[in-house]
């Protein structure tokens, strides 16, 4: 299997434990994470050689996340140090009707701190086939954003195929760059492109035509996002490929899964699983898209069985306490088969 990079912040992720409240908690559950790092665990896995890019403090708590990566299989030789903070989220999770919350510190982060030229990405990307980032990592400063654009500009030039997940995060983008300009100029350069139509609204200013998705249910969702896909190919002709996932939360317990991809002529949709008893829902679509990625290296003529690869590795991410998907090709098979525990609505 082909080589794959991802690139972005590793963070500390504090959470009381079970569903207790912060103002409930006297301790805190401690877990590595973060969307691209999530990705490349994810890769890890499956058995695909993937390198995770990013910046790191030179201290203790650092160390514990280079060890975390490691552990898990991911390579960590070209990740950088300096800065003296690591990135830190707090996770209350949510039950049945009460959502879970995200508080973040991570201002002024080693990641938040990194700049242009930092990273030799020529190196980096030796030997590499794809490579991976999110709009998490231009939404954290300036010196990320520029330093996203030097990984693709450089990843484009070596003949790399690009993916991104747009990942919108109202709680970020704070520093006063032009996200829209920012995130038009990245996503130019990709090939494959994951996000739903709140991130395309977000980002882009680009919205369903014809239907009000937010008052429909999840089959008409599928269809409105088809005039979705268009206008992005349309904006970005790169583009091979956009896709999203659907989710239907009936509940923070019980949310419907599947997925959609389009490749410029067909509309493919996955199967509905029906995810009854969430263990932890944060990194689902992390896990969506690394399973994504193995997919369409592994089925490169066959969309369909690569988007049901991703949509099932992304179910079983929800019975998966902590950020990131630690299940093999085998599990996600085997579901992929009909064979689960659970009910399945294909």
């Amino acid at each position: 299997m082909k080589k794959v990079v991802t690139f972005g912040e590793i963070m500390l992720r504090l959470a009381p434990p079970g569903f207790l409240r912060f103002s409930q908690t006297t301790s805190f559950d401690v877990v590595y994470g973060g969307g691209e790092s999530n990705v490349a665990v994810s890769l890890a896995n499956y058995g695909v050689p993937v390198d995770f890019v990013t910046r790191l403090p030179n201290n203790d708590i650092g160390q514990c996340a280079l060890m975390e990566m490691r552990k898990r299989g991911v390579g960590t030789g070209n990740i950088v140090f300096g800065g003296d903070r690591f990135g830190i989220y707090f996770l209350e999770t949510g039950a049945v009707s009460r959502g879970s919350k995200v508080v973040y510190d991570r201002a002024h982060s080693a990641m938040a701190q990194i700049e242009k030229g930092m990273v030799d990405w020529e190196k980096v990307f030796e030997g590499v086939s794809w490579f991976h980032w999110t709009g998490i990592t231009p939404a954290i400063s300036q010196g990320a954003a520029d330093a996203c654009l030097e990984a693709v500009e450089a990843a484009s030039k070596m003949g790399v195929t690009i993916s991104t997940d747009l990942n919108y995060r109202a709680k970020l983008w704070k520093y006063g760059g032009d996200r829209e300009a920012i995130m038009t100029k990245l996503t130019s350069y990709c090939d494959v492109i994951l996000g739903n139509e709140e991130d395309a609204e977000k980002h882009f200013g680009i919205k369903p035509e014809g239907l009000d998705i937010t008052t429909q249910g999840e089959h008409v969702k599928a269809e409105a996002f088809l005039s979705v896909c268009k206008q992005m190919m349309k904006k970005f002709p790169r583009a091979k490929k956009v896709i999203t996932t659907l989710r239907g939360s009936l509940s923070a317990s019980h949310n419907t899964w599947a997925g959609v991809l389009y490749d410029g002529e067909t509309m493919y949709k996955s199967p509905e699983y029906q995810i009854t008893h969430i263990v932890d829902r944060v990194g689902g679509g992390d896990s969506f898209m690394g399973g994504l990625i193995y997919g369409l290296l592994k089925y490169p003529d066959d969309d369909q069985n690569a988007l049901n690869f991703a949509v099932a590795a992304s179910c079983l991410k929800h019975t998966i306490k902590g950020d990131a998907n630690l299940v093999t090709v085998q599990e996600v098979e085997k579901l992929m088969g009909g064979d689960a525990s659970g009910r399945v609505a294909r």
